[in-house]
């Protein structure tokens, strides 16, 4: 390298030097951080990895600024912190941003941390702070707090008032997810003119929703849902004319839906106003609303038809209109404008006639419920179009023509959920193998439709199906040995069918009840909707217990002792059928089982005593067959209810006030089975005294016995 070159490379490097200052916190600071440190419990692995260096610039979660080193953010975010949360981070003066969010923090928030002259972005959410905030002195300058974050929390009392008269920089407010009481909060605006989100749902306020809150001008995100308030939504809220995003659901609000006030926020993309009490219609005025990307009334009180101009709402992705009195036909409602509706939830209403032909041109359609209606006619060939439909609920219409239902939905390859119960009232079931195409359903209901005919074969190609329900039809013959070569089904009602023969031990091979894993086969997401299975409701598959029902059908011979395999069932009904021989013992291996209904059969023999090892039995039935000897004692059996073994005229115990062996009222079979114990008793004691009284006395027992 020449002289020149050399010289060039030396000034790049001072240059370099001289605009790259080294970061270096103050020793002050980094005491404050090292006390912050001693107050924790459980560390995350901190004390390592800041003892790797003198400079608590270059530790983990920690930033300094570019020009006097001083510390600036301390991010330490979904570490698995336990411990409290030192007040010495209030001395780090040039502190902005404070986040130990998700963690498991406790105690109560340090008043210093509210009062910092710095702090800008506050977050401790998704931790375990409690006891209230406090007001602070009128005393307190100015606070720089923009944002502030305390949701999921355990904060109680009062929510502080005053203490925001000196933010007047403050934009966001996050306290939902806590325990607050007393008044909604609302004087945030005043004194911060730039404030535009609050939310404060899922608390205990009470009262009515705050009309100061019409003076913030700014505000564009209001939450309050799922509180104790009441009363209407004032007029004056409807002044904040910015807003964005306004959710109320589940407060007790009441009066109508106003058209003339809504309109007046024309930049809404949410309204959530569901589990209210409004009534009237919809109005017609919604349809100005040009940028609605959400639209929930659901459970309340609408009635009426849906307006026309909610097609001109071409932004909407979800309509959650379930649990209302809307009434008439969907066809003036031009659902093909909606092309980026995703959601359409119409559940619980009066809505007649067929599904308009328009809905199927939603091609971004993900879930339509429309069940619990009365819609009526056959599904058309065009519901194929909705290629992204993963959730389709039909359930509780007059829907008519099973076969060919499933023959147009075999076009919908992306179909998980599909709940068709309560419709094709006394059809056919198809046993058609041409039925394909649901590779990846994995909930199928078709329970309530008094379907005729077997158990069909194209089910056993349906290889993602989790939850079946095919209970309360008129279905024959017996269950085939394919039920097995479903490897995922963890929840099969069969019940209340016409279904013989004995039960096969193909059923008893159903892989997924064998293996404790078997949870790592599910998909974890949540529904797209809630699923309704009866009087349950489900998020997740997680949330699905595992079942195997077969009640109220003609079943016959011997509970297979197999059934001791299913070691993860959670509920076992064979309840009224013709099932006879002993109750099988290695029904007892079945540690996860949480209900047992056996009534109404022919069994025989004892109650085994083991099955009082069953820790988490909360409900069992035998009642109603022929069991004899005593009812098991010990554990939850000393709870369970009297009728839970009734009609069994020769069992005996404590829980039935019959004495096993002595009652005059005790069966035949009783005595003699209490006998030998009674005679080796009775010998013991009298050849210990003298052996001719001894037999004498033997002699008048076997002679009471059988005199």
């Amino acid at each position: 390298m020449s002289s020149f070159g050399l010289a060039i490379a030396l000034l790049l490097l001072l240059l370099l030097c001289l605009t790259s200052p080294v970061l270096s916190c103050t020793s002050q600071e980094k005491g404050s951080l090292l006390r912050f440190l001693a107050g924790l419990s459980r560390r995350g692995g901190l004390p390592a990895s800041w003892r790797s260096s003198t400079d608590c610039c270059s530790w983990e979660g920690i930033a300094c600024d570019g020009d006097g080193g001083a510390v600036v953010e301390v991010s330490l975010a979904s570490r698995g912190l336990e411990g409290r949360i030192s007040p010495a981070l209030a001395n780090l003066t040039g502190l902005l941003r404070l986040n130990l969010s998700h963690n498991s923090i406790t105690g109560r928030l340090p008043p210093e941390l509210l009062s910092s002259g710095s702090i800008v972005v506050l977050d401790v959410s998704f931790n375990s702070l409690g006891g209230g905030l406090g007001e602070l002195p009128s005393s307190t300058p100015d606070r720089p707090l923009q944002v502030l974050n305390i949701s999921s929390n355990m904060f109680t009392g009062m929510f502080p008032s005053t203490a925001w008269e000196k933010t007047r920089s403050l934009v966001a407010i996050n306290a939902s997810y806590n325990s607050f009481t007393g008044e909604m909060p609302s004087s945030f605006c005043i004194s911060s003119p730039s404030f535009a989100s609050l939310d404060v749902c899922n608390n205990k306020f009470s009262g009515s929703i705050p009309t100061r809150l019409g003076k913030c001008f700014g505000l564009q995100v209001l939450r309050a849902g799922q509180n104790n308030l009441s009363g209407t939504i004032p007029d004056e809220v409807f002044n904040a004319s910015l807003l964005e995003h306004l959710s109320l659901p589940n407060i007790g609000l009441e009066g109508k839906f106003d058209g003339e006030n809504v309109i007046k926020l024309q930049n809404l993309a949410v309204i959530d106003l569901g589990g209210n009490q409004f009534s009237g219609k919809i109005p017609d005025s919604i349809g100005q609303l040009k940028r609605l990307q959400e639209l929930h009334l659901d459970c309340n009180n609408l009635s009426g038809e849906l307006p026309a101009s909610l097609g001109t709402c071409t932004d909407l992705k979800i309509v959650n209109l379930k649990g209302n009195n809307l009434n008439g036909q969907l066809r003036q409602v031009n659902f093909s404008t909606m092309l980026n509706l995703q959601v359409l939830d119409l559940m619980l209403n009066s809505f007649t006639e067929e599904i308009p032909e328009s809905i199927y041109s939603c091609s971004n359609l993900t879930a339509l419920r429309l069940s619990s209606n009365n819609f009526s006619g056959q599904l058309s060939p065009r519901i194929g179009n909705l290629k992204s439909l993963s959730f389709l609920s039909l359930a509780n219409n007059s829907f008519a023509n099973i076969t060919n239902t499933l023959h147009v939905l075999k076009n919908s390859r992306k179909l998980t959920t599909l709940l068709m119960a309560n419709n094709f009232i006394g059809e056919r079931i198809p046993d058609d193998l041409t039925v394909d195409g649901f590779e990846n359903v994995q909930i199928l209901t078709l329970d309530g439709c008094s379907l005729s005919g077997n158990l069909p074969l194209w089910l056993s190609k349906l290889t993602s199906l989790r939850i079946l329900d095919l209970s309360n039809n008129q279905l024959t013959g017996s269950i085939p040995a394919w039920i097995k070569n479903l490897n995922f089904l963890y929840y099969l009602d069969l019940s209340n069918n016409n279904l013989s023969g004995e039960l096969p031990t193909a059923l008893m091979e159903m892989p997924v009840l064998q293996s404790e894993n078997f949870q790592d086969n599910l998909d974890n997401r949540a529904f797209e909707l809630t699923v309704y299975i009866g009087s349950f409701a489900y998020r997740t598959l997680y949330n699905f217990p595992t079942v195997l029902k077969l009640g109220r059908n003609k079943f016959r011979g011997a509970i297979p002792p197999e059934i001791g395999r299913l070691k993860f069932l959670q509920v076992l009904n064979l309840s009224s059928n013709s099932f006879s021989g002993e109750i099988p013992q290695p029904i007892c291996n079945i540690k996860t089982l949480q209900v047992l209904d056996l009534s109404r059969n022919h069994l025989t023999g004892e109650i085994p005593q083991s099955l009082n090892e069953l820790n988490f039995l909360a409900e069992f039935n035998v009642s109603n067959n022929d069991l004899e000897g005593p009812v098991p004692t010990g554990g939850q059996f000393d709870a369970f209810a009297k009728s839970s073994f009734g009609g069994n005229p020769k069992l005996c115990g404590s829980s039935l006030a019959i004495t096993c062996g002595f009652s005059a009222d005790a069966p035949l079979a009783s005595i003699l089975s209490a006998k030998p114990l009674i005679d080796k008793t009775v010998f013991v004691i009298a050849f210990s005294a003298f052996f001719s009284v001894g037999v004498l006395y033997d002699q008048m027992v076997l002679s009471r016995f059988f005199g």
